[in-house]
């Protein structure tokens, strides 16, 4: 008899869940969700979209001071590669990303590990590594400027305490400085590697630990065969990030070497706000930024085609 009477009630609710009032409610949800995206997706649209279009536009005409539509096809793009400066910039961005990217990954990854193994003292160690983070990049690039000074900071330092030999001159050396910019670079940027990785290791599951106590494998290998595969996604992110902070990194540079000695340590995206604002080449500076998107698209796509096209093979 229980049964008998629950039956009928369990049957009734599809009914409510499918009646018209139910999918107006359903609808109109889904309107509301609809009209509050739109002014995030206006916003997207015009400062990405439309200011890429009007870039691309620009990068084809003679605009120097102020934007003119003369158009001159591909000259400002032929003007582009025939500067050596430009591929000094290019050269340098290549040195400073592998750096910065490989340099935050590792040790951020390293740190989280620690900070994943250890007892006592997580969040004394978590607020020493995400101090740096709080910083601007001018900031950074001031406090830098002044450790790597020859006459101020570290090799002072060392030569003070006896070894007078010491020399750690990288700063005002045409063939090093594009290093420092990786050294401080990393320093601001671990600590944010480290909780994204931290917070991914915080989220496995802690079944896996034990079974794999059970089965006595060494903590390494279950970190290095087991836990790093499974943080993939956390490893795309982080990479995603950390290119996009190479490609605009501009204000490090200006802070910390400003680009010298003479044009050794320049960034494009110093190359392109040097010639749009201070020589009134508009044109060329246009060109220089087009060429940044594509050099980032191209190291970027591939990886992010894998990445998206990898549950499908698994699936």
């Amino acid at each position: 008899m229980m049964n008998a009477q629950q039956q009928p009630s369990a049957v009734t609710m599809p009914r409510a869940e499918s009646s018209p009032a139910g999918r107006r409610s359903r609808l109109s949800s889904s309107t509301a969700a609809r009209i509050a995206l739109i002014p995030a997706a206006l916003i997207t649209v015009v400062c990405f979209y439309v200011f890429v279009g009007w870039t691309i536009l620009i990068s084809m005409t003679r605009s120097r001071l102020l934007p003119v539509y003369n158009f001159v096809g591909l000259d400002q793009y032929k003007r582009l590669f025939a500067n050596d400066r430009w591929w000094t910039a290019m050269e340098n961005l290549a040195i400073h990303g592998t750096l910065f990217i490989l340099g935050c990954t590792v040790i951020g990854y390293a740190l989280a590990i620690m900070l994943d193994r250890i007892t006592r003292g997580e969040s004394l160690f978590r607020t020493v590594f995400m101090l740096p983070l709080s910083m601007s990049f001018i900031v950074t690039g001031a406090i830098w400027q002044w450790l790597l000074n020859p006459t101020l900071g570290i090799q002072d330092a060392v030569r003070d305490l006896g070894w007078t030999d010491f020399v750690f001159n990288w700063i005002v050396r045409p063939d090093r400085a594009i290093y420092t910019l990786a050294i401080a670079g990393i320093w601001q940027q671990v600590g944010l590697c480290m909780a994204l990785f931290l917070a991914g290791l915080r989220g496995i599951d802690p079944n896996i630990w034990k079974a794999t106590r059970v089965d006595g494998i060494p903590t390494w290998r279950v970190y290095t065969n087991i836990i790093t595969p499974m943080l993939r996604p956390v490893f795309f992110s982080v990479f995603v990030l950390l290119s996009a902070l190479v490609l605009k990194s501009f204000d490090l540079v200006v802070a910390l070497t400003g680009g010298g000695p003479g044009f050794s340590s320049d960034l494009p995206a110093r190359f392109v706000v040097d010639h749009i604002l201070n020589r009134q080449e508009l044109g060329l500076g246009a060109a220089g930024a087009f060429m940044m998107l594509c050099t980032i698209a191209a190291v970027v796509s591939p990886y992010v085609y894998y990445e998206l096209r990898t549950p499908r093979k698994e699936a």
